[in-house]
């Protein structure tokens, strides 16, 4: 499986990747964007399975970056993740096309708990 960790804290991309590394069995590839526009220049060139994304970035916003990869392939799999647990904000995300929502900050439960509702968990 090929992931598209997308923030622009380093901390947050690391805490991801290192919740993934504790949680899949099998081999993986990981890469990482710093801002949203990045997020579609890798997304189109890698077609990860799943995307994990912030909203909150420089450049374009996670909001902005779902809308342009999901209206560019329509199976994309984004899961938000964001401090922004407020409705309007969740609502705007998965109007935007993503498919799951995870509270910052990212651990082996939450997101354990993601991949396990998408069943992407082996």
């Amino acid at each position: 499986m090929k992931y598209l960790v997308i923030d622009d804290s380093k901390m947050a991309r690391r805490m991801t990747i290192k919740s993934l590394q504790n949680i899949i069995s099998q081999e993986f590839e990981v890469f990482e964007a710093t801002n949203g526009q990045e997020a579609v220049e890798l997304y189109n060139t890698h077609q990860p399975d799943l995307c994990f994304m912030d909203l909150t970035m420089p450049i374009m916003n996670g909001f902005e970056a779902t809308q342009a990869i999901c209206d560019a392939d329509e199976h994309a799999n984004i899961v938000v993740v964001s401090a922004d647990i407020q409705e309007h904000a969740i609502e705007k995300a998965k109007n935007a096309g993503a498919i799951g929502f995870i509270k910052k900050p990212v651990n082996e439960d939450n997101l354990k708990t993601m991949l396990e509702k998408l069943d992407l968990l082996s």
